[in-house]
């Protein structure tokens, strides 16, 4: 497991407009944290392209390397921890470009 990569996870049933069930994510806590504690900070994505509206999100064209299928939208805005008992299979890993985007655009949520 490490940074950039995507995996499907399983996500938890929560409560409103967070994401449930299973569907890819972008690992974005750094490798050192994942090997000591038992959660990690993933970003869920969707093909639901009409969630560009809000801020905190990052558009993902599919690719051999990061092995998606389909055009898919990063929810920065929805980044959880989830236990690594709940990734599944890894797909493969966002550009650095792309990863790039995703910490900019958390830091664009963030920012005081």
């Amino acid at each position: 497991m490490t940074r950039g990569n995507v995996y499907w996870i399983k996500f938890p049933s929560g409560s409103g407009r967070a994401q449930a069930g299973r569907r890819p994510a972008v690992i974005v806590q750094n490798d050192d944290a994942s090997k000591e504690i038992p959660t990690v900070l993933v970003v869920p994505l969707t093909t639901q392209q009409d969630a560009l509206r809000f801020p905190g999100t990052v558009l993902i064209d599919p690719d051999n390397e990061n092995g998606l299928r389909q055009r898919s939208v990063a929810l920065v805005f929805q980044m959880t921890a989830v236990d690594q008992q709940f990734l599944e299979s890894r797909l493969g890993t966002v550009s650095e470009s792309v990863m790039a985007s995703l910490l900019s655009s958390l830091e664009e949520i963030t920012a005081a």
